[in-house]
């Protein structure tokens, strides 16, 4: 039987971080059944940085919105919309209370 080797993929080490032993046994009690702790290290990191990529997108946008409406002059008060959002939530409350009764 003839052997195929691809060029194996190189990887990274990410360094060893020192918790106290309470930490250690709570992670391995959330543990999925035959996961191990490397690969529950990896998927949260993963999910760290996804999250700070979306946060970062996220500000960005804000910041380009803001610009835009500056550069325009079309926008919204914040206290404009504050207060459009209060008379809603009141009037979502009343109704909520005239179903109760």
């Amino acid at each position: 039987m003839q052997m195929r080797y691809n060029d194996p993929m190189k990887t990274a080490t990410i360094p060893a971080v020192r918790v106290e032993p309470e930490l250690r046994a709570e992670v391995e009690a959330v543990l999925a059944d035959g996961e191990t702790l490397s690969q529950f290290v990896e998927a949260s990191i993963r999910a760290g940085v996804e999250r700070r990529r979306v946060q970062a997108e996220f500000i960005a946008r804000g910041l380009r919105a803001r610009e835009t409406a500056l550069r325009t002059g079309d926008y919204v008060d914040a206290h404009v919309a504050l207060d459009g959002l209060q008379r809603k939530l009141e009037a979502a409350r009343a109704q909520f209370a005239k179903k109760r009764r």
